[in-house]
């Protein structure tokens, strides 16, 4: 170490107590019997002082990393209410550890972490010992956890892996490094394979960590381990180390102790198959994802606060959120008297009757009109269930559909739900990066789907076997790489299976992505029966009565209610496809007397409600039941729907993906709304009035502070503007390997937190004032964006209009974009025209917008084509004041 600078007092984030060195006894195989080895190490033990810690986190690096990859752990587990010690190595021949000229295996360094655990007093603790690794590390570690079982009591890893099977290629970037030619050259000659581990840290490193991750390795002879690590790597059965390799890989399975997994997504090496394979080993563990970090996630992300937070959790409280969630949200529905009746139950209890239960009008891709009865549905559901089954589908396996909403998509979706498959549903609507992402993060077991998802599926990498929908020859199927056709299966007689468990997963439902990449939203089967009985008892749907489904949500309930549902001619992912005459034509098909559709959908139908003919008009005229959700609805939209419906009641109720409905309102009580807050009553007005909680559902209020957040005691006081928080049978069971999202989530146990904000008015009613995370800290104070957003659609000449602040938190100004009726130039607003609208903003609202900017459309979300991306269009407002060139993506 003499010839290397050796200074903790420089190394940024450490503690130069923390570093420490010690001479251990090896007893490695590849050494001599006697021989000792310095080890060198970080241990925040004198840092804690007096102070009585919970247990030690025992870190282990990775290849080319050393024990500085885990400062971020050691402190906040210094300055931690309830403190660990936290013990970070560096391995042998690594970091600023001795270099001891020998090439150690997997075995080798297994043996010398029991070596040093043993040295440092480790092995005699009567605290909790918890692991923490990162990439090769974490195979190490896990080696040295199942040689002591007695002390190991937890396991936390990130980005690494415990098996490679060798029928499968390495990543690209190992079988570069490990190349003979490439081999030596980039992991010790030169510093290109430290470089290129540096390099992968998205947005860079500053240049005095990377300067200190560098710093043990200067020299050739110091890189040596570099190599020889890479050279270790078990790729197949006649390396060295892969029987190791397996004997962990297995041994784990029987290492029932609480885990925890956190993962940077982008990682070039250690990619997502190498996190299911390790869920799969360990399927205890709890995960988080994190779609923005790569290899170096702990240089990407805060690793440390959720790591913490997991170990009081499981080692200081006497329950874990999840269980206190659970338990609290059972308390406070323990009142509803709904018994559990699972989704396929109407279906087939009504298998042997022939009235008609599906039309499809062709919104599926076909150009025929489809139509089954009761009994042919149940059919079919049972001939697919049966089919998929004899392919190998199991209770649990995961199947990503991929058809357009429609009859076969519906018998697709219940023929899952009878064998208990889990359904996995991402709309096409993400585009294709947003859908890979989607579906990489929910790791389908199966993909079944239509030609053109079959292409994708092959083309973009989605995993998962591929199960066609539709007819294809068989040269076709195996260029697809298709295992079989659904359009194959066999009919069968109805055959009897086992019921699911209630408290199974069923579905994975993907959000918008509206605000954020698209999250995986985890309902069971008690969940989703939950969904079906909130909207029966909210709206008093009965069987029979004769539904059309212009949106993708409800496309699939009809079956589940009973109710007769027929699928407009439209692309169900895309509302803006439904025409008027297309909805009238559904409606006219089963004398329909309920419609679900979403906002974006009714602008088309009122704009093209001039088509419609006398015998269209009059089955709209049956229509006595709309419902409409996705987003609120402003009144003059209503008020021309109504005159399309002159006899429905028009219901907005408002939900998201992870619960829906949460309320609702109709037409009529919207306008008593409005006209309390016209008449001041208290905490009328400010927003858009979504109603009262549906059937089963709470709500409460969390006010917001001076700096926007969310931190106020909830309440159901009148007035007072905060997140909103929701309980109900039928809100989500979690989100899918998002643990941190989660635990944000249900920080109140018991309730989900939705991201929204809003208040309740005298007499019950929430108002909703728009998204936590568009609320503006400006220089007049906390304001929310949907109350002056809807004043500027008032102003005539304004199709409509999104308000964002621009500038520093605290003294930034807000700005109104807008798009208008007639085509104006993009970029500052004409003088009268922004007169006009912050006049009227200020009189209606008191908020002063600081400018009007025109954009030709606003960026939104394809699924509802009306939640706009609000983040997007701040930042080009902000270029664009400032006179730099700016494009809406």
């Amino acid at each position: 170490m003499a010839t290397v600078t050796f200074d903790p007092a420089t190394w940024p984030g450490v503690d130069p107590l923390w570093s420490k060195t010690l001479e251990v006894a090896s007893t490695a195989p590849v050494e001599k019997a006697g021989t000792t080895r310095t080890w060198h190490y970080l241990d925040n033990i004198d840092a804690l002082g007096s102070r009585d810690y919970v247990g030690t986190v025992f870190c282990v690096h990775g290849n080319p990393t050393w024990s500085y990859l885990w400062r971020s752990v050691l402190s906040a587990a210094t300055q931690a209410e309830h403190p660990w010690r936290v013990i970070a190595v560096d391995q042998i021949d690594m970091g600023f550890s001795e270099r001891t000229g020998t090439v150690r295996s997997l075995a080798d360094r297994v043996r010398d972490l029991s070596d040093f655990s043993a040295a440092v007093g480790l092995n005699s603790t009567d605290k909790p010992v918890v692991t923490m690794a990162h990439d090769w590390g974490g195979l190490i570690s896990l080696g040295w956890a199942l040689e002591h079982r007695e002390l190991i009591n937890g396991v936390m890893l990130t980005n690494t892996g415990v098996f490679h099977d060798h029928r499968e290629n390495l990543p690209s970037a190992l079988r570069l490094a490990l190349a003979p030619k490439v081999h030596p050259v980039a992991t010790s000659k030169t510093t290109a394979f430290l470089d290129v581990t540096l390099g992968l840290v998205q947005g860079g490193l500053d240049s005095d960590i990377r300067a200190t991750y560098r710093a043990p390795y200067k020299t050739e002879e110091r890189r040596a381990a570099i190599q020889n690590f890479v050279g270790d790597i078990p790729f197949g059965p006649e390396t060295a180390s892969h029987p190791h390799m397996v004997r962990i890989a297995e041994g784990i399975k029987e290492l029932n102790v609480p885990a925890f997994f956190q993962w940077g997504t982008k990682d070039p090496v250690f990619q997502r198959k190498y996190m299911m394979d390790l869920m799969r080993r360990m399927p205890q563990a709890q995960v988080h994802r994190y779609e923005n970090a790569s290899h170096l996630v702990a240089e990407d992300e805060d690793i440390a606060t959720p790591a913490l937070n997991w170990l009081t959790q499981n080692f200081v409280n006497e329950k874990t959120a999840r269980q206190l969630h659970t338990e609290e949200r059972a308390r406070l529905h323990q009142g509803l008297t709904t018994e559990y009746s699972p989704m396929i139950a109407e279906l087939f209890s009504r298998s042997n009757d022939s009235s008609l239960a599906v039309i499809d009008m062709g919104g599926d891709g076909s150009s025929a009109v489809a139509r089954l009865s009761w009994a042919d549905l149940a059919a079919e559901v049972n001939r697919i269930a049966y089919g998929l089954t004899q392919l190998g589908v199991k209770r649990g396996d995961r199947i990503n559909l991929m058809v357009p909403p429609g009859s076969k998509l519906t018998a697709l979706l219940y023929a899952c739900l009878k064998i208990g498959a889990v359904i996995v549903v991402a709309d096409t609507g993400l585009g294709a990066k947003g859908l890979t992402r989607a579906l990489k993060g929910a790791q389908p077991d199966y993909i079944v789907g239509i030609k053109t998802a079959l292409v994708a599926a092959k083309t973009l990498g989605w995993p998962g076997k591929r199960i066609s929908a539709d007819k294809l020859p068989a040269p076709a199927l195996k260029a697809l790489g298709a295992i079989a056709s659904v359009t194959d299966f066999a009919p069968t007689a109805m055959f009897e299976i086992e019921q699911v468990d209630p408290d199974a997963d069923a579905a994975v439902l993907y959000t918008s992505g509206s605000t954020g990449p698209a999250k995986g939203v985890v309902y069971t089967h008690r969940q989703m029966a939950g969904m079906r009985d909130t909207i029966k008892n909210t709206y008093s749907l009965t069987a029979g009565t004769g539904l059309v489904a212009g949106f993708a949500p409800f496309a699939l309930l009809g079956p589940a209610l009973g109710c007769t549902s027929v699928t407009p001619k439209m692309d169900v992912t895309k509302p803006k496809t439904l025409s008027a005459s297309a909805l009238a034509s559904a409606a006219h098909a089963i004398q329909a007397t309920a419609i679900f559709a979403s906002p974006a959908a009714l602008v088309n139908v009122v704009a093209t409600s001039s088509d419609l003919n006398k015998e269209q008009r009059s089955a709209l005229k049956n229509i006595d039941l709309l419902l409409s959700a996705g987003a609120p609805i402003p009144m003059p939209l209503l008020e021309k729907v109504s005159a399309i419906l002159p006899n429905a009641s028009l219901h907005t109720p408002y939900g998201m993906t992870e619960a829906l409905p949460v309320t609702d309102v109709d037409f009529q009580s919207i306008r008593e709304a409005q006209q309390d807050a016209e008449t001041s009553v208290p905490g009328a007005g400010n927003g858009v009035c979504v109603g009262t909680p549906v059937y089963g559902a709470q709500i409460l209020v969390a006010p917001l502070d001076s700096r926007g957040e969310a931190t106020g005691t909830p309440t159901t006081e009148a007035g007072i503007t905060g997140e909103i928080m929701v309980s109900a049978p039928h809100v989500k069971d979690r989100y899918d390997t998002l643990w941190v999202t989660e635990e944000v989530s249900t920080q109140n146990p018991g309730w989900h937190r939705t991201g929204d904000i809003g208040h309740f008015d005298a007499s019950g009613r929430l108002w909703v004032e728009g998204r936590l995370a568009h609320v503006m800290v400006t220089s007049a104070g906390v304001l929310t964006p949907v109350a002056a957003e809807l004043a500027t659609e008032e102003v005539e000449g304004v199709k409509r209009a999104a308000v964002v602040s621009v500038g520093p938190v605290s003294v930034a100004t807000p700005v109104a974009v807008i798009e208008t009726v007639e085509k104006t130039k993009a970029g500052q607003a004409p003088f009268g025209l922004t007169q006009r609208i912050r006049q009227h903003v200020l009189s209606t609202t008191g908020i002063e917008l600081s400018a009007v900017l025109v954009v030709d459309e606003h960026p939104t979300d394809v699924r509802h084509n009306s939640k706009i991306d609000r983040p997007a269009l701040a930042q080009w407002a902000e270029k664009t004041l400032t006179g730099k060139k700016a494009k809406l993506k």
